[in-house]
Protein backbone atom coordinates (compact mmCIF):
# COMPACT_ATOMS: atom_id res chain seq x y z
CA UNK A 1 0.00 0.00 0.00
CA UNK A 2 1.61 3.40 -1.16
CA UNK A 3 1.67 5.90 1.55
CA UNK A 4 -0.47 9.18 1.11
CA UNK A 5 1.88 12.03 0.56
CA UNK A 6 0.80 16.12 1.52
CA UNK A 7 1.99 18.76 0.12
CA UNK A 8 2.61 22.14 2.13
CA UNK A 9 1.18 20.98 5.17
CA UNK A 10 0.84 23.65 7.96
CA UNK A 11 1.40 22.57 11.65
CA UNK A 12 -2.33 23.20 12.54
CA UNK A 13 -3.24 20.55 9.20
CA UNK A 14 -0.89 18.41 10.92
CA UNK A 15 -2.15 18.48 14.10
CA UNK A 16 -5.90 18.88 13.27
CA UNK A 17 -6.18 16.31 10.17
CA UNK A 18 -3.27 14.20 10.62
CA UNK A 19 -1.76 13.16 13.58
CA UNK A 20 -5.10 12.01 15.53
CA UNK A 21 -5.21 9.60 13.04
CA UNK A 22 -1.25 7.60 14.24
CA UNK A 23 -0.69 6.54 10.45
CA UNK A 24 2.81 7.22 8.85
CA UNK A 25 2.65 9.78 6.07
CA UNK A 26 4.82 11.64 3.52
CA UNK A 27 4.83 15.52 4.08
CA UNK A 28 6.41 17.27 1.06
CA UNK A 29 7.37 21.02 0.28
CA UNK A 30 7.77 21.70 3.85
CA UNK A 31 10.32 24.90 5.05
CA UNK A 32 13.95 22.63 5.99
CA UNK A 33 16.26 25.47 5.23
CA UNK A 34 19.47 25.40 2.78
CA UNK A 35 20.60 21.88 4.00
CA UNK A 36 19.06 20.30 0.97
CA UNK A 37 21.13 22.18 -1.56
CA UNK A 38 23.64 22.71 0.69
CA UNK A 39 25.14 19.67 2.43
CA UNK A 40 27.29 18.61 -0.57
CA UNK A 41 29.98 16.25 0.17
CA UNK A 42 32.47 18.76 -0.23
CA UNK A 43 30.55 21.08 2.22
CA UNK A 44 29.89 18.09 4.79
CA UNK A 45 33.62 17.26 5.02
CA UNK A 46 34.89 21.02 5.38
CA UNK A 47 31.82 21.80 7.55
CA UNK A 48 32.24 19.70 10.75
CA UNK A 49 35.96 19.26 10.41
CA UNK A 50 37.92 16.24 11.53
CA UNK A 51 35.93 15.07 14.83
CA UNK A 52 35.96 12.00 15.31
CA UNK A 53 32.47 9.87 14.42
CA UNK A 54 31.46 6.19 15.55
CA UNK A 55 30.24 4.11 12.64
CA UNK A 56 28.61 0.90 11.35
CA UNK A 57 30.80 -0.88 9.16
CA UNK A 58 29.18 -3.60 7.01
CA UNK A 59 30.70 -6.30 4.56
CA UNK A 60 26.40 -6.64 3.35
CA UNK A 61 24.12 -4.66 2.29
CA UNK A 62 21.47 -5.76 5.14
CA UNK A 63 22.25 -5.10 8.23
CA UNK A 64 21.40 -7.23 11.01
CA UNK A 65 20.77 -6.03 14.56
CA UNK A 66 20.32 -9.38 15.66
CA UNK A 67 23.05 -11.13 14.29
CA UNK A 68 25.41 -7.85 14.73
CA UNK A 69 26.70 -8.59 11.53
CA UNK A 70 28.67 -5.17 11.07
CA UNK A 71 31.78 -3.87 12.86
CA UNK A 72 31.88 -0.36 15.20
CA UNK A 73 34.62 1.91 13.78
CA UNK A 74 36.02 5.43 14.37
CA UNK A 75 36.76 7.72 11.29
CA UNK A 76 37.16 11.26 11.53
CA UNK A 77 34.01 12.78 9.75
CA UNK A 78 35.50 14.20 6.65
CA UNK A 79 36.70 11.02 6.06
CA UNK A 80 33.47 9.12 6.85
CA UNK A 81 32.00 11.67 4.64
CA UNK A 82 33.94 10.86 1.41
CA UNK A 83 34.17 7.12 2.26
CA UNK A 84 30.40 6.86 2.57
CA UNK A 85 29.78 8.32 -0.68
CA UNK A 86 32.20 6.26 -2.66
CA UNK A 87 30.74 2.99 -4.41
CA UNK A 88 34.38 1.22 -3.72
CA UNK A 89 37.03 2.22 -1.31
CA UNK A 90 41.07 2.48 -1.50
CA UNK A 91 40.78 2.11 2.12
CA UNK A 92 38.53 -0.13 4.41
CA UNK A 93 38.51 -1.85 7.16
CA UNK A 94 36.39 -5.05 5.83
CA UNK A 95 36.18 -4.92 2.15
CA UNK A 96 36.33 -2.41 -0.76
CA UNK A 97 32.52 -2.50 -1.29
CA UNK A 98 31.66 -2.35 2.44
CA UNK A 99 28.50 0.16 3.60
CA UNK A 100 28.85 2.55 6.17
CA UNK A 101 26.17 4.63 8.47
CA UNK A 102 26.03 6.88 10.84
CA UNK A 103 23.63 7.26 13.40
CA UNK A 104 24.71 9.81 15.68
CA UNK A 105 24.82 9.84 19.54
CA UNK A 106 25.16 11.81 22.50
CA UNK A 107 28.33 12.76 24.27
CA UNK A 108 27.89 9.83 26.50
CA UNK A 109 25.83 7.45 24.43
CA UNK A 110 24.52 5.48 27.92
CA UNK A 111 23.58 9.04 29.32
CA UNK A 112 22.78 11.54 26.44
CA UNK A 113 20.93 11.90 23.80
CA UNK A 114 21.52 12.56 20.11
CA UNK A 115 21.18 16.70 19.42
CA UNK A 116 22.48 17.73 16.50
CA UNK A 117 22.50 20.74 17.92
CA UNK A 118 25.60 19.99 20.03
CA UNK A 119 26.94 17.38 17.86
CA UNK A 120 26.87 18.94 14.44
CA UNK A 121 26.73 22.96 15.43
CA UNK A 122 27.40 24.37 12.11
CA UNK A 123 25.50 22.24 10.33
CA UNK A 124 22.62 22.41 12.74
CA UNK A 125 22.46 26.24 11.45
CA UNK A 126 21.42 25.20 7.75
CA UNK A 127 18.56 23.02 9.18
CA UNK A 128 15.24 23.80 10.06
CA UNK A 129 13.35 21.26 12.09
CA UNK A 130 9.51 21.43 11.57
CA UNK A 131 8.49 22.14 14.87
CA UNK A 132 4.57 20.13 14.73
CA UNK A 133 5.25 19.26 18.71
CA UNK A 134 5.55 21.24 21.57
CA UNK A 135 9.21 22.38 22.77
CA UNK A 136 9.02 19.93 26.07
CA UNK A 137 8.21 16.82 24.33
CA UNK A 138 11.17 17.33 21.94
CA UNK A 139 13.65 14.10 23.08
CA UNK A 140 16.45 14.31 20.26
CA UNK A 141 17.26 15.19 16.72
CA UNK A 142 19.56 12.22 15.17
CA UNK A 143 21.76 12.93 12.58
CA UNK A 144 22.08 9.76 10.27
CA UNK A 145 24.32 8.76 7.00
CA UNK A 146 24.38 6.01 5.26
CA UNK A 147 25.98 4.24 2.45
CA UNK A 148 24.07 3.73 -1.05
CA UNK A 149 21.98 0.27 -0.88
CA UNK A 150 22.50 0.29 3.34
CA UNK A 151 19.27 -1.42 4.23
CA UNK A 152 18.72 -1.22 8.08
CA UNK A 153 16.64 -3.83 10.57
CA UNK A 154 12.93 -3.76 10.82
CA UNK A 155 11.99 -2.42 13.88
CA UNK A 156 10.01 0.35 15.93
CA UNK A 157 10.30 3.22 18.55
CA UNK A 158 8.63 3.95 21.25
CA UNK A 159 8.44 7.69 20.35
CA UNK A 160 6.73 9.83 17.47
CA UNK A 161 9.47 10.84 14.81
CA UNK A 162 9.55 13.00 11.86
CA UNK A 163 12.25 11.21 9.51
CA UNK A 164 13.43 14.22 7.29
CA UNK A 165 15.41 13.22 3.84
CA UNK A 166 18.06 16.12 3.84
CA UNK A 167 19.58 14.72 0.26
CA UNK A 168 19.47 11.36 -1.47
CA UNK A 169 16.64 8.92 -1.55
CA UNK A 170 15.54 6.50 0.48
CA UNK A 171 12.85 3.75 0.01
CA UNK A 172 11.04 2.56 3.90
CA UNK A 173 8.71 -0.21 3.97
CA UNK A 174 6.50 0.15 7.18
CA UNK A 175 3.64 -2.39 9.17
CA UNK A 176 1.30 -1.48 11.74
CA UNK A 177 1.77 -2.09 15.37
CA UNK A 178 -1.51 -4.89 14.94
CA UNK A 179 1.01 -6.81 12.68
CA UNK A 180 3.13 -7.61 15.34
CA UNK A 181 2.39 -11.09 15.86
CA UNK A 182 3.43 -11.63 12.37
CA UNK A 183 6.75 -9.88 12.03
CA UNK A 184 8.91 -12.35 14.57
CA UNK A 185 9.72 -10.05 17.47
CA UNK A 186 13.08 -10.23 19.14
CA UNK A 187 12.68 -7.20 21.41
CA UNK A 188 11.87 -4.07 18.82
CA UNK A 189 13.30 -5.75 16.21
CA UNK A 190 12.01 -8.22 13.43
CA UNK A 191 13.99 -11.23 12.20
CA UNK A 192 12.77 -11.14 8.99
CA UNK A 193 15.73 -9.20 7.33
CA UNK A 194 14.83 -9.62 3.29
CA UNK A 195 11.31 -7.77 3.55
CA UNK A 196 11.60 -8.41 -0.03
CA UNK A 197 11.96 -11.54 -0.39
CA UNK A 198 10.97 -13.41 2.91
CA UNK A 199 12.04 -16.80 3.87
CA UNK A 200 8.57 -18.08 4.14
CA UNK A 201 9.99 -21.70 5.62
CA UNK A 202 11.22 -19.99 8.76
CA UNK A 203 8.75 -16.88 8.54
CA UNK A 204 5.33 -18.64 7.28
CA UNK A 205 3.12 -16.53 9.16
CA UNK A 206 5.05 -12.96 7.65
CA UNK A 207 2.48 -13.18 4.80
CA UNK A 208 -0.42 -12.03 6.87
CA UNK A 209 1.56 -8.60 7.52
CA UNK A 210 0.13 -5.65 5.92
CA UNK A 211 3.08 -3.75 3.51
CA UNK A 212 2.87 -0.26 3.54
CA UNK A 213 5.42 1.40 1.34
CA UNK A 214 7.16 5.05 0.57
CA UNK A 215 9.89 6.73 -1.21
CA UNK A 216 11.58 9.67 0.30
CA UNK A 217 13.34 12.28 -2.35
CA UNK A 218 15.48 15.01 -1.20
CA UNK A 219 13.38 17.37 1.09
CA UNK A 220 10.60 14.79 1.73
CA UNK A 221 9.80 14.11 5.48
CA UNK A 222 7.97 10.71 6.70
CA UNK A 223 6.02 10.70 9.93
CA UNK A 224 6.62 7.71 11.72
CA UNK A 225 4.26 7.28 14.73
CA UNK A 226 5.40 5.42 17.49
CA UNK A 227 5.06 1.52 17.27
CA UNK A 228 5.08 1.17 14.05
CA UNK A 229 7.58 -0.85 12.85
CA UNK A 230 9.78 0.79 9.73
CA UNK A 231 12.53 -1.29 7.41
CA UNK A 232 14.41 1.72 5.71
CA UNK A 233 16.72 1.25 2.80
CA UNK A 234 19.07 4.12 0.79
CA UNK A 235 18.93 4.02 -2.66
CA UNK A 236 21.51 6.82 -3.05
CA UNK A 237 24.42 8.09 -0.23
CA UNK A 238 22.41 10.65 1.86
CA UNK A 239 21.66 12.12 4.29
CA UNK A 240 19.03 12.56 6.86
CA UNK A 241 17.66 13.66 10.26
CA UNK A 242 14.88 11.99 12.64
CA UNK A 243 13.08 14.14 15.47
CA UNK A 244 12.12 12.41 17.82
CA UNK A 245 9.55 13.80 20.32
CA UNK A 246 7.29 12.57 23.68
CA UNK A 247 3.84 11.84 22.55
CA UNK A 248 3.05 10.41 25.48
CA UNK A 249 3.18 12.37 29.05
CA UNK A 250 7.17 12.55 29.90
CA UNK A 251 6.71 10.38 33.11
CA UNK A 252 5.81 7.33 30.78
CA UNK A 253 9.21 6.52 29.55
CA UNK A 254 12.15 5.00 30.52
CA UNK A 255 14.38 7.34 32.28
CA UNK A 256 17.42 5.80 30.43
CA UNK A 257 16.17 5.86 27.13
CA UNK A 258 18.74 7.89 25.13
CA UNK A 259 17.72 6.30 21.93
CA UNK A 260 13.89 6.21 22.29
CA UNK A 261 13.43 2.85 22.00
CA UNK A 262 12.81 1.36 25.14
CA UNK A 263 9.42 0.55 26.01
CA UNK A 264 7.18 2.41 28.29
CA UNK A 265 8.35 1.34 32.02
CA UNK A 266 4.27 -0.33 32.62
CA UNK A 267 4.82 -1.78 29.24
CA UNK A 268 8.64 -3.76 30.88
CA UNK A 269 6.40 -3.94 34.42
CA UNK A 270 3.38 -5.99 32.76
CA UNK A 271 6.09 -8.00 30.58
CA UNK A 272 7.66 -8.66 33.76
CA UNK A 273 4.62 -9.83 35.41
CA UNK A 274 3.43 -11.80 32.74
CA UNK A 275 6.82 -13.89 32.49
CA UNK A 276 5.96 -14.05 36.63
CA UNK A 277 2.54 -15.32 35.68
CA UNK A 278 3.99 -18.25 32.96
CA UNK A 279 6.70 -19.45 35.20
CA UNK A 280 4.26 -20.22 37.60
CA UNK A 281 1.97 -22.16 35.08
CA UNK A 282 4.65 -24.51 34.90
CA UNK A 283 4.00 -26.08 38.23
CA UNK A 284 0.50 -27.80 36.78
CA UNK A 285 0.48 -30.81 34.81
CA UNK A 286 0.53 -30.07 30.77
CA UNK A 287 -3.57 -30.46 30.08
CA UNK A 288 -4.15 -28.11 33.03
CA UNK A 289 -1.74 -25.38 31.92
CA UNK A 290 -2.62 -25.38 28.22
CA UNK A 291 -6.26 -24.67 29.52
CA UNK A 292 -5.36 -21.62 31.94
CA UNK A 293 -3.23 -20.58 29.84
CA UNK A 294 -5.95 -20.06 27.07
CA UNK A 295 -8.38 -18.64 29.16
CA UNK A 296 -5.23 -15.95 30.00
CA UNK A 297 -5.10 -15.52 26.57
CA UNK A 298 -8.89 -14.65 26.20
CA UNK A 299 -8.92 -12.50 29.27
CA UNK A 300 -6.10 -10.26 27.81
CA UNK A 301 -8.03 -10.10 24.43
CA UNK A 302 -11.18 -8.62 26.17
CA UNK A 303 -9.28 -6.70 28.88
CA UNK A 304 -6.76 -5.12 26.73
CA UNK A 305 -7.46 -5.69 22.74
CA UNK A 306 -8.60 -2.28 20.48
CA UNK A 307 -11.58 -3.27 19.11
CA UNK A 308 -11.65 -1.13 16.52
CA UNK A 309 -9.26 -2.60 14.45
CA UNK A 310 -10.63 -4.02 10.97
Amino acid sequence: VPLPRLVGVTREQFLRDVYPRRKPVVLKGMELGTCTTKWTVDYLSQAEGSKEVKIHVSAVPQMDFLSKNFVYRTLPFDVFVRRAAEVKHKEYFLSEDEKYYLRSVGEDARKDIADIRKQFPILAEDIQIPEYFEKEQFFSSVFRMSSAGLQLWTHYDVMDNFLIQVTGKKRVVLYSPQDAPYLYLSGTKSEVLDVDNPDLEKYPLFVKAKRYQCFLEAGDVLFIPALWFHNVISEEFGVALNVFWKHLPAESYDKSDTYGNKDPTAASRAIQILDRALKTLEELPEEYRDFYARRMVLRIQEKAYRNDYG
